[in-house]
């Protein structure tokens, strides 16, 4: 990864470890030609690990976030920041900072936010995706539904990435893996190829 990218996406807000930014920037770079799509957006550190990889060869990474914040980010709960509340709605709103860490990566030509409920997105979605890269709601509803209704998208040889994937229950909560990574691999149609830290890189078959 170029030194100026990283450098800003280590610096960006959110909760990728840096070795796990590098393994989905470079599975970004080696998947194959075409369109590439994140579920679950919040403040665009994952958009700063994968945009700069499609840059040369000018494929678009659409973020779909509703910008709210997940279950997890609510107040009350561990990964709340009160700062991104807009005071006018009493509502978490991201947005703003994802739009401005896009623009200051430079990532703007190529990088496209999606505002809106994932679900319904993926129901009206007909765009076959080279990589797919999961990190939206951890909880099990909403884990479920990014896999019933995403991964169908992925190209045959297209690249399935899942974040926060833990096999051992003290390290980290189940959804992603019980309703994402479990049911891909259970599926047939996607086959594990790397893995670092909790980033799961399988491949569509």
């Amino acid at each position: 990864m170029p030194a100026a990218a990283r450098e800003f996406a280590e610096a960006a807000r959110g909760f990728m470890p840096p070795n796990e930014g590098e393994a989905l920037w470079l599975a970004a770079r080696e998947a194959p030609p075409g369109p590439v799509l994140e579920v679950g957006s919040y403040c665009g550190k994952s958009a700063c690990y994968i945009g700069p990889a499609l840059q040369p060869r000018g494929d678009l990474l659409f973020c779909v976030d509703h910008h709210r914040g997940s279950e997890e980010n609510q107040p009350g709960w561990e990964w709340h920041e009160p700062d991104l509340v807009d005071p006018a709605t009493g509502k978490i709103d991201t947005l703003p900072v994802f739009r401005r860490t896009v623009h200051d990566a430079g990532l703007e030509p190529n990088v496209v936010a999606v505002v809106g409920d994932g679900p319904k997105i993926a129901k009206a979605w007909t765009t076959p995706l080279s990589m797919l890269f999961i990190d939206g709601g951890h909880g099990e509803e909403p884990a479920s539904l990014d896999f019933q209704l995403w991964t169908p998208h992925v190209s045959p040889s297209g690249t399935l990435a899942i974040h926060d994937v833990f096999a051992d229950p003290a390290d980290g909560g189940r959804p992603p893996y019980e309703q994402i990574y479990l049911p891909a691999i259970q599926s047939g149609r996607f086959k594990e190829f790397a893995s670092t830290g909790s980033l799961k890189l399988l491949r569509r078959v």
